[in-house]
């Protein structure tokens, strides 16, 4: 009797032992670590490309710090750079010359010899008032713009450019002939600088 009992307790053992054990093999394989599954390969992907990336992502676009500046013309004269981003001929009969300007030295610069020397323009201190366009081509020199007052239509540079500053500017101009597209941008004692003046809309 007591063989009989034992064998039956080893049947009803092994029974329930076997489907236990196949679940837990099931569970484990499940939860491998080493599972290669499209869906496991997406995530370690993205979590890669999350700890790449400075901002937890990437976007894919280009970063927005210093991107694309470019000139049309650059013009160098001891610590100051005048670069001219647009030259633009509108339908009113003027040319618009707009840039910027650095001083890359220690001293505030004042625009003192860009005022230029005609009486008139006395009243337009720090100015671009002095600028001009030359066609060579056509022989001919144009002037700032000027209103009523003898005002320049341009920017004036109130309190001067500190050093290591950097602003814009623009200057109007009367426009050269429709064929004329070449024209050279003086200003003080700035080199000459070649722009080439473009359509407005």
């Amino acid at each position: 009797m007591n063989v009989r009992r034992q064998v039956r307790a080893r049947r009803a053992l092994t029974t329930v032992a076997i489907p236990v054990g196949l679940a837990l093999a099931l569970v484990g394989c499940g939860s491998s670590d080493g599972d290669d599954s499209p869906q496991a390969a997406d995530h370690s992907k993205m979590s890669a490309t999350a700890k790449e990336s400075p901002g937890g992502s990437d976007t894919g676009k280009p970063e927005q710090g210093g991107g694309s500046d470019s000139s049309l013309s650059e013009s160098r004269a001891g610590d100051l750079t005048v670069s001219i981003k647009s030259a633009v001929r509108d339908a009113g009969g003027f040319v618009t010359v707009s840039g910027k300007v650095t001083n890359g030295g220690s001293e505030r610069w004042m625009a003192e010899d860009w005022i230029g020397d005609e009486k008139e323009l006395g009243g337009n201190a720090s100015s671009v008032a002095g600028a001009s366009l030359v066609d060579k081509e056509g022989k001919k020199k144009y002037l700032v713009l000027r209103d009523t007052e003898g005002h320049c239509l341009c920017t004036r540079f109130v309190g001067g450019v500190r050093g290591g500053q950097t602003v814009d500017w623009f200057a109007q101009f009367p426009a050269p002939p429709e064929g004329t597209t070449k024209v050279d941008f003086q200003v003080g004692a700035m080199p000459p600088a070649s722009i080439d003046i473009s359509e407005g809309e």
